[in-house]
């Protein structure tokens, strides 16, 4: 078996991120392994943004996507420090795209050993109409692929009768 020492971390902002960024750092840090964080500005938003630019002129896609790119570095950063793993060397990369595929990409980019991503995402309509980000990635990615499940409250778990 070959050794883990690049794990790949799908981070998409959403309220199961904190529970993936923290699963990611325990491993990376159990086996010693570089972490990186990857965020992708889906390309739909960017082809709304630039039709929007060829209406008006208040706002352009590098604008948008530098204040995207400045606003999600500061909520990367904020879930970052809710973690404790000073010793571990993150990188935090940001692409543009068809969200599964830059990830697949940036696995192969990055020669990643490991992916971990949430089950869940932003939004459960896109998994009704084309099939998750995650199902995908199961489907596509050249390496392991780890899940991490969002726990549930134990109200959630109770079985009624």
């Amino acid at each position: 078996m070959n050794s883990i020492k690049r794990i790949l971390s799908a981070i998409d902002l959403s309220e199961y991120s904190t529970e993936t960024i923290k699963y990611a750092a325990d491993l990376a840090t159990g086996l010693e392994a570089e972490l990186t964080l990857v965020n992708v500005i889906n390309q739909r938003d960017v082809d709304a943004i630039e039709k929007i630019e060829n209406i008006t002129t208040g706002i352009s896609v590098e604008k948008y996507l530098e204040m995207q790119k400045k606003e999600r570095s500061r909520l990367i950063k904020e879930l970052w420090d809710q973690t404790s793993y000073p010793g571990l060397i993150v990188k935090t990369l940001f692409r543009i795209g068809i969200p599964f595929m830059e990830l697949v990409q940036t696995v192969k980019d990055e020669q990643i050993d490991l992916v971990i991503m949430g089950a869940k995402g932003r939004t459960d309509l896109a998994g009704v109409l084309f099939g998750t980000t995650a199902e995908k990635m199961f489907r596509r990615c050249p390496v392991p692929l780890l899940s991490v499940r969002h726990r549930k409250d134990e109200s959630e778990n109770t079985i009624r009768t």
